[in-house]
Formats: C-alpha cells, structure tokens, sequence
C-alpha cells in the first residue's frame, strides 16, 4: 500500500473518532431551562390584614328576672324591630299586686291614725280629758266664791263655821280633782306626741313596703329601653325564671362592633380609623365597610392562637349582621402609591434576606440569558405583590419560578414575559 493511501485512510479515521467525540458530548449535554420571566412595573399597593371576628352590638340592653316568677305573656319575637316602650313580655305578679292592695289599704288607716295624732289625738278622747278638766275647775272655783261669801255672812252672823269648813273641805277635794285632771291631761297630751311619732314611723314604713311591691308590679311588664332590635328572646310564656335570668336582650343594630381576632406578628400593624371591609360567609355577595376604633393593648390566648382583639365600628343599615355571628374582617392598613412591584412568587426567602433572579442576557446567544442571584430589600405587600424598595431597578427582568430549581449563573431560556398580564393582575 502507497504512503499517500496510508495518509489518507489515517485523515478518515481520526475525522471519524471526532465526529463520534462531538456526538457523545452533544448526546450526554443536558437541554437549557425554559422559564418564563416579568418585568417589574409601578404599582398602587394596599397592605391588608385579614382574620376572623365576631359582631357584638355598640350599645346592648340586657333585660333580667327581678322576682322569682313564671312568664305570663309573651309580646314580641326575636329579631323585631320594636320602639321604646314597646311591652315585650309580661311576669305573673298577681301575688305581688294583691299584697299591694293590702298595703294601700294599711296606708289608709296609718295615715288617718296620723292625722289624728297631729290634730291632738282622737277628737272624743281629747273632748273629754278637757271636759272633765273644766267641770273640776269650774267646781273649785265656784267653791272658792262660796268661800269668800261664807267669811262675809260670818262676820255678819248669818253663817256658821261648820258651813265654812264644810265648804272648804269640798273646795280642798276639788282643788285635788283639778290637779288630777290637770296631770292627766298633761300625760295625755304626751301620750299624743308619742302616737304622733309612732304614727309617722309607721306610715314611712307601709309607704316603703308599697313602693317595693309597686316596683314588683311594674316589673312584671318587660318594656323596650330605647328604639332597636330584639336579638335575643330565650324565655317563652310559662317558663319559671329566678331573679337575674336573662329575660331579653336589644339594641340598635344600624351600626355594630367587629370583635377582630389579629395574630400577634400583625399587631405592630395596626392603627386607628383604617378602613376595614367585613364579609359573611351566609351572605357571601354582601360586603360591610367600617373603620377600626381601638387597637389591642394586650394579646389573650384564642384557641390554639395568641391575638389581639381589635374593636372596629361597621355600618350595618339593612340590619343583616347579626349579634354573635363570626365574620371575615380585612383591614387595609397601609397603602402605596405608583411603587415598583414585583411578584410574591418570583421573591425567595433564605435567612432572613430576600432575594430574585435577574434574567441577564447572553451576548454569546441570541435566545440564551444568564441568572444572576440578587438582594432586594421589600417594603409592603399585597395579596399578590411585594412593593421593591430597593435591588431591583424598572425594565429588568426577573425570573418567575417553575419546573426547575432557580440558581445564580444558571442559563434559561425566557418563553414567556409577563409584563402585560402581571399589570393586569396587580391592578386588579
């Protein structure tokens, strides 16, 4: 064999174990990842909070047995909106109302035993006293003349000493009836006085006993407070109730408080007079605004969960939300005008730091780009977006994650760019 055939056969093979080398190499290489990517834009955010809560009522009247009783009557059904005044319900008070007829009755007499003593006790008790007083006095002065004109006929010898001493002795006996008389009159007129205070005393207390069962009457008739709604109703005619059940409870129900349960890594939060939007899982088309009033002071265990109880004031004019009903509360606690806004899903998470993936083009290929790993630090997010405060600058792209793991310095290929459609959404 020539040398020029050996050369050549030698060329062929060593193109031949080339050509096999690329195609093993091209054969084991594994294909570029396909991502799809957004663009950053200028965005209108609102940070939103959202927990359950329970409806209470601003202003409730609670309404309570004040006697041991049974319900007579009822007047009324939960859930009416009644008027002030309005009789919601009657108590048997029959027993109470006889005892205050007698108790009239005795006021009567103890105010007619009153009268009397202040007039000077009764008028023939007191007539008489003063008559037999009289009597005695006029007999002991007619024997104190006898005795004057006795002396006079003596020492004109036309009387004797026996008829002077018989005169004085019936003057000395009426002298003695006087002062009697004159000490019973006195012991009466004290008896008067002492009756008189007696007297008072007793028609202060029969008064004091009518007034209590006066009172037990009238609250046998359960009568609305104020304008509301009767939201709770629990008795019905004959239940036997005791002093301090809960008979009914009302209230106006226009305008009502949220009890919102917030987790404590959202206290810091929040803020007075923030709008809050609340929903209702029975009326879910419904949607309720209302502001918050008072944020929580401190965090109480609820459940499984430590929250603070903030109090917020919710418009309810068609009257549908319920006392003690749970709710849905959102409150918008911070909002941010015309800020770069980057999906959640394209910022990752690690140690405390937030990163995301900038699509860099490759200059070496057209449809090839390399990932470069970088901080950004977020301000306030949305349910879909974080507002970038700095890292990121407007018209770079970032990568949205997908099939595979994101790294730094990892070549893709960009099928799809999101900045339309995610301008779209975050407006939304």
């Amino acid at each position: 064999m020539d040398r020029r055939l050996r050369n050549r056969i030698l060329l062929y093979l060593l193109l031949a174990g080339v050509l096999a080398y690329v195609l093993v190499e091209l054969s084991g290489r594994r294909p570029v990842p396909k991502i799809s990517a957004v663009t950053p834009m200028r965005e209108n955010l609102v940070s939103s909070i959202s927990s359950n809560g329970k409806v209470e009522p601003i202003a409730p009247y609670v309404m309570r047995a004040q006697l041991d009783t049974f319900v007579e009557k009822v007047r009324a059904t939960e859930g009416q909106t009644i008027k002030k005044g309005q009789m919601i319900l009657e108590l048997d008070v029959k027993d109470a109302a006889a005892r205050l007829s007698e108790a009239k009755g005795k006021l009567l007499r103890a105010q007619d035993d009153l009268r009397a003593a202040k007039a000077g006790g009764r008028t023939d008790d007191a007539a008489r006293v003063a008559g037999d007083l009289a009597k005695a006095q006029a007999e002991r002065d007619r024997r104190q003349k006898n005795h004057e004109a006795l002396r006079r006929l003596i020492e004109q010898q036309a009387a004797t000493q026996d008829e002077l001493a018989a005169n004085d002795l019936a003057l000395a006996e009426a002298q003695a009836e006087v002062t009697r008389l004159a000490a019973g009159k006195q012991e009466f007129e004290r008896s008067v006085k002492l009756d008189t205070d007696q007297a008072a005393l007793r028609v202060q207390q029969i008064q004091n006993e009518v007034a209590a069962l006066e009172e037990k009457v009238r609250q046998g008739g359960i009568t609305a407070p104020t304008d509301g709604t009767l939201y709770s109703l629990p008795v019905k005619a004959g239940d036997y109730v005791k002093v301090g059940e809960l008979l009914a409870e009302m209230a106006d129900l226009h305008k009502v408080r949220v009890r919102a349960f917030i987790d404590e890594p959202e206290l810091g939060a929040l803020e007075a007079n923030e709008p809050v939007k609340i929903t209702w899982d029975a009326l879910p088309s419904k949607t309720w605004v209302g502001k918050t009033e008072i944020v929580p002071k401190q965090v109480v265990p609820h459940g499984t969960r430590s929250v603070g109880e903030l109090l917020c004031a919710v418009n309810n004019d068609k009257l549908e939300l319920l006392p003690n009903i749970n709710v849905n509360v959102r409150i918008n606690s911070r909002e941010r005008i015309g800020v770069l806004a980057v999906p959640r899903g394209a910022v990752a998470a690690e140690g405390g730091r937030r990163y995301v993936f900038v699509v860099k083009r490759n200059q070496l290929s057209v449809n090839k780009s390399t990932l470069e790993k970088r901080e950004i630090h977020v301000g306030i997010a949305d349910a879909t977006n974080y507002e970038v405060v700095s890292g990121l600058q407007e018209g770079e792209l970032v990568a949205l994650p997908g099939d595979v793991d994101l790294h730094d310095g990892m070549t893709v290929t960009v099928i799809t760019t999101e900045v339309l459609n995610f301008q779209e959404r975050s407006n939304g």
